[in-house]
């Protein structure tokens, strides 16, 4: 019998949110990653800033695996200058980590920025995910701080 032919995952895309319904589809895959897995109080989880940020879905398959942030700060970080933002809320869902999704997001979220004419990003990460963040620019500031019971760094990127 022969073996079936290979098959290539989907192709994953990323979006702007456009609706209450794709919303509800990242603050679930946030509850999953941030609140489940990590064990973040969900009052910490959610904020204001998520009515009026702009937000990003990871869409495989006609299924959402990964969602992120963007949020224009009201003034830069210490020691900076010009229009920043921050990046936040980074999330995949476990099954499609490694395989490049944070990187699509990151990118995404980036280039918006650039089109609102953001010049620096700002964001918290989780000291595992160090890494991650390095390969792509963002470079660590200060001290280690906790945020809902999590080790972060803030780290910073020009546009």
């Amino acid at each position: 019998m022969p073996t079936p032919p290979e098959t290539s995952p989907a192709p994953v895309t990323i979006a702007q949110i456009k609706d209450e319904a794709e919303l509800m589809q990242a603050l679930a895959i946030r509850e999953v990653v941030f609140i489940e897995e990590q064990h973040v109080p969900e009052g910490i989880e959610r904020d204001a800033e998520d009515a009026h940020a702009y937000h990003v879905l990871a869409i495989q398959g006609g299924h959402a695996i990964g969602t992120g942030r963007l949020v224009k700060l009201p003034e830069p970080p210490a020691g900076q200058s010009g229009t920043w933002g921050q990046i936040g809320r980074m999330a995949v869902l476990q099954s499609h980590r490694k395989a490049r999704v944070g990187s699509l997001l990151l990118t995404s979220l980036e280039e918006e920025a650039r089109r609102r004419n953001v010049t620096g990003i700002m964001l918290h990460a989780q000291l595992y995910a160090l890494e991650f963040y390095k390969k792509h620019g963002y470079q660590p500031v200060g001290a280690v701080f906790d945020e809902a019971g999590i080790d972060h760094l803030e780290m910073h990127k020009r546009l």
